[in-house]
């Protein structure tokens, strides 16, 4: 691993992922609000998908890492989808 320390950003960056993170929080919130059956769960796994994404991505300095690293971890993300999807699908055809 190289030494790279173009990545170093300020604290008003990070405020503003903080204040992102904050509005995708309370969006999940409102969403449990509706009720909008099986959807329900499936928009807050999205929204919980994006935040994780956020947090990967600027938290844990996935931005300034290897294209290796970056495809490992959307490998990760990918394999989460389908076990997603294939619990719904299961569920959906009981």
């Amino acid at each position: 691993m190289k030494f790279n320390a173009s990545h170093i950003t300020g604290y008003s960056f990070y405020a503003i992922v903080l204040v992102i993170l904050l509005l995708l929080t309370s969006l999940s919130v409102v969403v449990t609000g509706f009720h909008l059956g099986a959807f329900t769960v499936g928009l807050a796994l999205i929204i919980a998908a994006i935040k994780a994404g956020t947090v990967i991505t600027y938290f844990m300095h996935l931005k300034s890492e290897n294209r290796f690293l970056k495809l490992a971890v959307a490998g990760v993300f990918i394999l989460y989808g389908l076990v997603v999807v294939i619990t719904f699908l299961d569920y959906l055809f009981r």
